[in-house]
């Protein structure tokens, strides 16, 4: 059973206010047993997860973590997504699915720098600027490239050391830059702000359910890689 489950399972329990004891009396078994299970220990049969289904007023997709809705349903459109820019109504030309990875991807930088800003990180919030500015630079620019037809003088990296990956080094670096950063500011004993499930909930009502999405899609999508390239060996 995927480990969304058992994450799932022991939130559930938290946002309702529950201890682990009262909790596994409630769904009749030991606490020992729901501890288990809450750290992915153990795998529940189908009649226990039927029942956490009934006692937390949620769907099996969602305890399984399929889906980011209690009730089941999936976001299936961008209209239904919470949209934090300024941009609200306004669908890219030609794709659905380009308007709403627009929409997660936007909501979820948001509570990112909102985070790092609560932090006063300076050097943490240049480092992920730096970071995801050169993300957005190499995705734009091989499509800028990609029909052979483009003049590439508009861009100041040479096409050569472009395609040589100068900016991943870019981007390594940024990524080591943030981390230190991170890392000086808690040897400072400065404070960071509240990111448990709660608080996000909370302080992000909208934002924070594409945060969700966007960290179980790639979490998925990088875990099921991971899994093929062992069965390759």
């Amino acid at each position: 059973m995927h480990s969304d489950f058992s994450r799932c399972l022991s939130l559930l329990r938290q946002e309702k206010g529950v201890s682990q004891r009262s909790a596994a009396k409630d769904l009749g078994i030991s606490q020992a047993l729901l501890s288990h299970y809450e750290n992915g220990v153990r795998e529940p049969g189908l009649a226990f997860v039927s029942r956490a289904c009934d006692y937390y007023n949620v769907s099996a997709d969602f305890l399984l973590g399929r889906t980011l809705t209690k009730d089941g349903s999936t976001i299936i459109s961008p209209e239904e997504l919470y949209d934090y820019s300024n941009e609200k109504d306004n669908v890219l030309h030609g794709s659905i699915v380009a308007t709403l990875n627009k929409k997660l991807l936007a909501n979820s930088i948001s509570v990112l720098f909102d985070l790092l800003g609560k932090t006063g990180c300076k050097g943490a919030i240049k480092a992920a600027a730096d970071y995801l500015s050169t993300s957005v630079y190499t995705l734009f620019r091989y499509l800028y490239r990609a029909d052979g037809t483009q003049n590439e003088d508009f861009f100041a990296i040479p096409p050569a050391q472009f395609a040589a990956g100068l900016p991943q080094t870019d981007q390594i670096f940024a990524q080591c830059s943030y981390v230190e950063s991170l890392a000086e500011h808690k040897k400072a004993k400065k404070s960071f702000p509240a990111m448990d499930h709660d608080a996000l909930a909370a302080n992000y009502p909208g934002t924070y359910q594409s945060l969700l999405q966007v960290i179980h899609n790639t979490g998925s999508r990088i875990g099921a890689g991971a899994e093929h390239r062992k069965t390759l060996k």
